[in-house]
């Protein structure tokens, strides 16, 4: 069974206002392959493959970018498939930063289509072909070809939520929830015993033109001199702000959320009176760094606002 664990990807605090429509500009390794007139972007490995990438690519950065043109696009009610990909307006979408949005489509078919399928898009002006892998499959409508349900675009949000982690350190990720369908998120008994600590959870909507998403604290804490690189969910200089801005922090999960009958994951999220499909994160013990401990961990380098001299030297 493929091991639903991500790598969180990193969140760069840029500017804009709590809650605008924002993506994710991506700072990732793909494998170019080059063909007489073609460049061939291809993300086409065996679902073993797609999960070793996921869990060692490089981290992922929320830039504020404006998803407007994701809604307008038609992709929502065309389909995550070959008709949604191939109108004009998602090629006007993609072609205004086709590096950028790229990177962007990638995280999205890897969050709403199934592992083992892909997604390709051959662009008409520059005949660059893309193609996406698929990994975790929460919208089974959406990548069928059908319209998107309102719960589906609202997991994909959430899960790209999910990924975001504020230094780019490369750490894995446990997602726990229900998918846009309703079905529970598979997991295996290996990332059941590694993933044991509550971290998160995360919900929203990037793809209305207007929500965005919000991260919540599950039951992590950090003492003074402790440090990781998971901490979107859990505030920033204020109660009421995120350390990974655009992302509008909102406290604890549990005033908003309602957990499942076996306590492990939210079902669904209310926020000012609307309801959202959210994802659960849990991490890995070991991601909580402590600094006098003699190890100089991830979040403990130079060049980061935890950096310990003890454990790192002067």
């Amino acid at each position: 069974m493929l091991m639903k664990t991500f790598e969180s990807r990193s969140n760069d605090g840029s500017n804009g206002p709590a809650g605008w429509r924002w993506w994710a500009g991506i700072l990732l390794v793909f494998v170019i392959g080059c063909g007489p007139g073609e460049e061939t972007f291809s993300e086409t490995e065996t679902p073993e493959e797609a999960r070793q990438e996921v869990l060692l690519s490089n981290g992922l950065s929320l830039n504020g970018l404006n998803l407007n043109g994701l809604n307008l696009n038609g992709l929502n009610l065309n389909g995550l498939n070959l008709n949604g990909l191939s109108t004009t307006s998602f090629h006007n979408w993609f072609q205004v930063n086709a590096a950028l949005r790229a990177e962007v489509m990638k995280y999205l078919v890897e969050c709403a289509v199934p592992a083992g399928s892909t997604r390709t898009y051959t662009s008409p002006s520059t005949g660059t072909t893309y193609t996406w892998n698929g990994v975790l499959g929460l919208a089974p409508n959406w990548s069928s070809g059908l319209a998107a349900t309102t719960a589906e675009l609202q997991v994909v949000s959430a899960c790209m939520a999910a990924h975001a982690n504020k230094y780019g350190l490369h750490v894995t990720v446990s997602l726990r929830g229900l998918n846009g369908s309703g079905s529970v998120i598979a997991t295996t008994s290996a990332e059941v015993t590694s993933h044991t600590l509550r971290e998160g959870c995360f919900f929203g909507n990037l793809f209305d033109g207007s929500t965005g998403v919000f991260g919540g604290n599950d039951g992590l804490t950090l003492a003074a001199q402790q440090s990781s690189p998971r901490v979107c969910g859990l505030p920033g200089t204020s109660p009421t702000t995120s350390q990974c801005a655009p992302m509008v922090y909102v406290g604890s999960c549990s005033q908003y959320c309602t957990l499942d009958s076996s306590q492990t994951y939210y079902t669904s999220c209310v926020y000012n009176g609307v309801t959202y499909r959210p994802v659960t994160t849990k991490m890995k013990p070991s991601d909580i760094a402590t600094c006098g401990n003699g190890v100089c961990e991830q979040t403990e380098k130079s060049g980061l606002p935890t950096y310990c001299s003890a454990d790192c030297g002067g």
